[in-house]
């Protein structure tokens, strides 16, 4: 019967590219240049008919998720935020695994970016290098032995 079958969701456009939707700008137009060159019906050895279907399917996904305010308006329609929601426990009880309103959401979903891993080395160099000059002023006005440095 109609009525008994669940309907399958049709792909997302991260879908159709291959990629998570917490994907960056750079990743977007990436992913899109090398299916574009496998599907464009120039160049592919599918049929004509499919890699023409194809090649639109890709060009209207790039379209959506390359531009800021497309993309925003299709992650609200897909149920897509960037934002954490956590749902409330019913009746005082945990539930027996976390469960977010997003399942695309996870903290430890994606590893530091190369930025982000300079900022934290320039950090912990800092950090260092003002213990360092700590103890240099330390030591040079006498208040510091390096005895008491080598006991630390």
């Amino acid at each position: 019967m109609p009525g008994d079958r669940a309907e399958l969701p049709s792909p997302t456009y991260y879908d159709l590219l291959g990629l998570h939707p917490s994907a960056d700008v750079i990743d977007i137009r990436r992913q899109y240049r090398e299916l574009s060159k496998a599907y464009h019906p120039d160049t592919t050895t599918l049929p004509v008919a499919i890699a023409t279907v194809k090649f639109q399917e890709l060009n209207q996904a790039y379209a959506v998720l390359s531009s800021p305010d497309r993309r925003e308006q299709y992650d609200l329609a897909i149920g897509y935020s960037r934002w954490t929601v956590v749902r409330p426990w019913q009746n005082l009880q945990p539930p027996p695994e976390y469960e977010s309103s997003n399942l695309y959401l996870d903290p430890t979903d994606r590893p530091l970016s190369g930025g982000e891993l300079f900022a934290l080395f320039t950090l912990g160099l800092t950090f260092i290098g003002g213990i360092a000059l700590v103890l240099l002023v330390g030591v040079l006005r006498g208040e510091i032995s390096l005895t008491q440095i080598a006991g630390l």
